[in-house]
Formats: structure tokens, C-alpha cells, sequence
């Protein structure tokens, strides 16, 4: 389900037009002309978000804009805030989400700098990933389906008795989560259910990139998504047991059909969950 970046700019509402207006209040027309990429999700009608937030977002943009690479020193906190018209406390607040989240470093008498953090996949990308771009975020879980598919595929086969212990475990506790209404012990326990299914692919490189994958869209929900994430996880804990058991009996396609079903029916409930903050309903 590959939306166009018009149909995407039109989800979202967020880009602004030269008068000011977002492009769900232009005509239909008009909103797919738009450019790709919705840079500010901050404007979505009826989703508010702390200062601070969209804040990080903008240093992001403005790290994306300056051509800044992992290791590069950053402008400092003062002149952040002059750039992005705010006040140092805001920024501050918002370098703090940014360091917290892997995406620079904060060194006392030394500055702020682009992080290499473990390689970072996001931090390899031409364009820097932007966690509040649409585009971004679906080429995102794109890569995830390729990924997760094949590390399901190849756990089918490799995947020894602990390890598949650790993935049961893993799709346990976000059952639990989930029916205890326990919002950060179901994400535990889905970090640990995909990272488990990765260690068991025997494959390091996939381990690496899913680990980076996930902190991406963790990213994500952290900065340009607050308040999307959450709708799914029922049929989650549903698609998880389907892909666990496909693993436990050694069926590699079963698999990694299960685990491509998964990822696209978490990217349908992000974009459901987007439609309904922009128009107040479920339009599909």
C-alpha cells in the first residue's frame, strides 16, 4: 500500500503553502502539487505538541540543510536558537531529546557535534533521516519489510531451542503489555521480539540493521509521530504469534510472508492514525 507523495501531503496537511495555509485547506488540486516530503507535522490540526519537540525536529532539518556528517561540530545552543527564532531553554530542551534519542553529542567545553553512534543507519543516509518526514518514514518501513522478512525466513531455519525460548518470551510479554494496558512493557517486549527474531537469523549484519531500523522509527514516535503508534497493537500481538510459529515449525516462507504481513499492517495503522487526527474520521 504505497501511498503517493501528494496522497501523503494531503494525509498530513503540513505543507505550507506561500499564504500560510497547509495543504489540507487548499484545493484538492493544489495539495497534489505539493512538494514530497511533509517537513512539519507540528501543524497537523488538533495535534499539539511541546515546543521542544518540534524544535528537535527543525535541528534535525537544519543538520540535513548544512550538509553536517556523523563527527561534524554543530552550531552551539545560543546560536541554535537564534536560527530557529526560539528561546535557549527550548532549545536546550531539545538538544537533551536529541542526544537522549543517539542523534548528537554533548560535550562540556567542547560543544555539540553530529554523533556516530554505532554506525547509525539513519546517519549513512544522503538525505539524514527526518523523523517527521512521510517519506522518509515509509521508505523506512520499506526497508524493515525487506529486512525482517528475510531474517524471519532464515530464523525458520537457524534459529536453535534458547532462541526461539527468547523469541516466545519476547511475543509474551507484549501480550501481556498489551492486555495489562502497559503501553512501555508491549514496547519492550516488541524491541526484543524483532531483535530476537534477528539474532536468530545467525546473521550479524541484519542483527545491526534492524537494531538501527527500529531506533529510527523510534524516533519517529518520539519527535515527528507522538501520539500515532498504539492503535495496532492487538492485531500485533496476533501477527507476532503467527510469525513465532511459523519460526517454531521451520516453514521459512510462512515466515516471511508473517512478518511482511505484520510490517505493512503497522504502516496501514500509522496512516489510519494520521488520517484521523488531519479529518476527524477513518476515510481510507
Amino acid at each position: 500500500m504505497r501511498q503517493s507523495s501528494g496522497e501523503w501531503v494531503i494525509l498530513f496537511g503540513v505543507t505550507q503553502a506561500e499564504n500560510g495555509d497547509t495543504a489540507a485547506d487548499m484545493a484538492p488540486d493544489a495539495a497534489t502539487r505539493a512538494p514530497a516530503g511533509a517537513r512539519d507535522a507540528a501543524h497537523v490540526r488538533g495535534a499539539y505538541r511541546p515546543g521542544y519537540e518540534r524544535v528537535a525536529e527543525q535541528i534535525l532539518e537544519l543538520i540535513a540543510r548544512s550538509h553536517l556528517r556523523p563527527g561534524d561540530r554543530m552550531p552551539t545552543e545560543i546560536e541554535i536558537a537564534e536560527q530557529l527564532g526560539t528561546s535557549r531553554t527550548v532549545a536546550r530542551e531539545a538538544i537533551k531529546i536529541l542526544s537522549a534519542l543517539g542523534r548528537i553529542k554533548a560535550y562540556k567545553r567542547r560543544g555539540l557535534y553530529v554523533a556516530d553512534d554505532d554506525g547509525m543507519l539513519g546517519m549513512r543516509w544522503e538525505g539524514f533521516f527526518l523523523p517527521a518526514d512521510l517519506d522518509h518514514v515509509y521508505m523506512l518501513f520499506e526497508f524493515r519489510r525487506v529486512q525482517e522478512a528475510e531474517a524471519s525466513r532464515l530464523a525458520a531455519t537457524r534459529a536453535t531451542p534458547p532462541e526461539l525460548r527468547a523469541i516466545a518470551t519476547a511475543a509474551q510479554t507484549c501480550r501481556e503489555g498489551h492486555a495489562t494496558d502497559q503501553p512501555d512493557l508491549f514496547s519492550r517486549g516488541d524491541d526484543a521480539f524483532h531483535l530476537s527474531i534477528a539474532a536468530a537469523s545467525h546473521n550479524p549484519f541484519l542483527v545491526a540493521t534492524v537494531r538501527d531500523a527500529r531506533r529510527l522509527l523510534m524516533q519517529s514516535a518520539t519527535i515527528g509521530l507522538r501520539g500515532t503508534l498504539g492503535g495496532h497493537a492487538a492485531e500485533a500481538v496476533e501477527e507476532h504469534a503467527a510469525i513465532y510459529q511459523a519460526i517454531r515449525d521451520g516453514e521459512p516462507v510462512k515466515a516471511a510472508h508473517a512478518a511482511t504481513v505484520h510490517l505493512d499492517n503497522t504502516l496501514e495503522d500509522y496512516r489510519r492514525e494520521i488520517q484521523r487526527r488531519v479529518f476527524g474520521d477513518d476515510r481510507s
